[in-house]
């Protein structure tokens, strides 16, 4: 049973910083890649980051893209996502999720950051 628990959500004024966690347990050995995605209500789930266990390389999303880093500890099965310049636009649920580029098997229970103007 594999299981990816979120953490570091919270409340942060605009122009400031969060850093998200991603703590995997369990047989992920199928999952090469790990992602953050978010989701508001009502609206379709959006892709934020993914970056390969091995090697560590990464993507981003556009909105994203200069103010969000993501990055991986191999040894603690962690992934992380160093979130700065924050908007309030980038208020919502975040979630990560443990897959491949095809799809993804495992997907954590969520963490709410939410960013005053």
């Amino acid at each position: 049973q594999v299981q990816l628990v979120e953490s570091g959500g919270g409340l942060v004024q605009a122009g400031g910083s969060l850093r998200l966690s991603c703590a995997a347990s369990g047989r992920t050995s199928n999952s090469n890649i790990m992602s953050w995605f978010r989701q508001a209500p009502g609206k379709e789930r959006e892709f934020v980051a993914r970056i390969r266990w091995s090697g560590g390389s990464t993507i981003y999303a556009d909105s994203v893209k200069g103010r969000f880093t993501m990055s991986r500890d191999n040894a603690k099965n962690t992934v992380y996502l160093q979130m700065n310049s924050l908007k309030p636009e980038d208020t919502t649920v975040y979630y990560c999720a443990a897959g491949t580029t095809a799809t993804y098997f495992y997907w954590g229970q969520g963490t709410q950051v939410t960013v005053s103007s």
